[in-house]
């Protein structure tokens, strides 16, 4: 127990603060579940880099994701808590502190203290207040005293890895020049295209020419891996009841072990038992939804097979193969219209891209005869193409009939006076791009605006380097 902070009066704020509350924003992302097998306080439920991780361990865990996440939200919590899974949470929490404790990372006493007494809602008059402190703790928080500063430590130990991971990443002048450029500069844009749509509505394909699409391009078809699952769904949302849902769980896997009819553990247990019906490997599970846990036991799963208990979202799976279809490719005459689809769409955009690079080369010819003589539509419709123009647009925002604007920008961007772009494919066909108007930044307002632009820039570069790192960090913990 740090009986100091109890005793010391005067708040000292430190910069960890606002820190440790950022940092958990964008580490810990998605969704995901943990397998598990028993919920002893004594049994591993999980192993990271080789480390036994107890069910205790990982409840722990994830009350302190819990209590971060009440920091971090305060009053937005509700919102919030849709869209953040404290399993996963917990999971990347106990991954970071491995990872902290293989480092050598050290938190002393007093760096618990001065960040403890830098949080306002411990305050009063700008002063850190034991009564606010302890009535916080228990009505809000709900964690003794001892435990939630060993969550602060385990908080700051994860800061300090933060720190050290994205220390060395900096910016440039021309990187801080180009991003301010993507968020400011305006462009417009004269262009060619070629729509796959507008090709693909002339081709009628033979059906010879379909048949010997699908014998050279059978692979394209290949159905996935796909299963069928029986299972009984237990709801564990109570904790007072944890205990004797447990052992309801334990005690089934105990009779499937003994070879007891499924149907018949269910109904004496006043259970039912739900059915998928056949799903991809690569798609949601029908009335679940996505489960990384779940695919990863069934693809290794025989017809029939029992898996572990699956714990997830406050429930427990028990689950059962019933059908398991291998991955293969169907008859023809069951895909015959797939498959003429696909020669259309494979047709379209070859006519397409033929078309516009033709166009393209016959642009560059003429602009190197005389470049203002060039006429963009006269030139697309000598090619049976279309012409048409963009209003002024930023990188990151959509062009109508076009979708997003990155690559456009990108090319208009680094286009001069008269100059054509390369081929641009997007998802509904190619284009040829010509500058039409740039309004410029404000080069004073840049350099006014510099500093605290590329303290952001900075800090979401950090970002992105640290999520790439914990994210590989996670697959080479290889958590069972």
């Amino acid at each position: 127990m740090l009986r100091l902070l109890r005793n010391k009066k005067t708040a000292k704020k430190i910069w960890w603060f606002l820190a440790i509350i950022i940092v958990p924003a964008f580490v810990f992302w998605g969704s995901g579940s943990l397998t598990r097998s028993q919920r002893e306080k004594t049994s591993p439920v999980i192993r990271i880099f080789g480390k036994n991780i107890s069910p205790l361990e990982f409840q722990e865990a994830q009350e302190a994701a819990r209590n971060q996440m009440i920091i971090q939200y305060g009053e937005d919590l509700t919102a919030a808590k849709k869209d953040i899974n404290l399993e996963q949470q917990a999971l990347q929490r106990l991954i970071l502190l491995a990872e902290a404790k293989r480092r050598k990372i050290q938190t002393s006493d007093q760096e618990v203290i001065e960040l403890i007494e830098s949080y306002p809602f411990f305050q009063k008059n700008g002063k850190f207040n034991n009564v606010i402190y302890t009535q916080t703790l228990q009505y809000v928080l709900r964690a003794q005293p001892r435990v939630f500063e060993e969550q602060t430590r385990q908080n700051i130990a994860i800061f300090k890895l933060y720190k050290q991971v994205t220390d060395p990443v900096t910016l440039g002048d021309a990187e801080i020049k180009e991003e301010y450029l993507k968020s400011n500069e305006e462009l417009s844009a004269s262009y060619i295209s070629a729509s796959f749509l507008d090709f693909a509505k002339n081709i009628t394909p033979s059906a010879e020419e379909i048949s010997n699409y699908f014998s050279v391009n059978s692979f394209k078809f290949k159905q996935p891996l796909s299963f069928n699952i029986e299972y009984i769904l237990i709801n564990a949302k109570d904790r007072k009841d944890a205990q004797a849902i447990t052992e309801t769980v334990k005690n089934i896997v105990a009779r499937l072990r003994k070879n007891e009819d499924f149907s018949k553990i269910a109904q004496e247990l006043k259970l039912s038992i739900k059915e998928t019906g056949l799903f991809a490997q690569t798609d949601p599970i029908p009335q679940i939804g996505w489960s990384a846990d779940i695919l990863s036991l069934i693809s290794k799963a025989k017809t029939g097979q029992y898996l572990p208990p699956v714990y997830s979202d406050n429930n427990y799976y028990i689950m059962r193969v019933k059908e398991r279809k291998e991955s293969y490719v169907p008859d023809f005459a069951l895909i015959q219209d797939k498959v003429k689809e696909d020669l259309i769409k494979d047709k379209a955009q070859e006519t397409a891209k033929g078309k516009i690079e033709n166009c393209l080369a016959k642009l560059k010819e003429l602009h190197a005869a005389n470049p203002k003589e060039v006429n963009l539509t006269k030139v697309a419709q000598e090619y049976g193409l279309k012409s048409d123009s963009t209003g002024l647009f930023k990188y990151g925002s959509y062009i109508e009939n076009i979708g997003s604007s990155d690559s456009f920008w990108m090319a208009a961007h680094n286009l001069k006076e008269e100059e054509f772009s390369e081929l641009i494919n997007m998802p509904s066909g190619f284009y040829i791009l010509k500058l039409q108007a740039r309004i410029p930044i404000d080069e004073k307002k840049f350099e006014s605006e510099k500093s605290e632009f590329s303290k952001k820039l900075l800090a979401e570069k950090k970002e992105g380097f640290f999520f790439n790192f914990v994210k590989e960090l996670q697959r080479k913990s290889q958590v069972l």
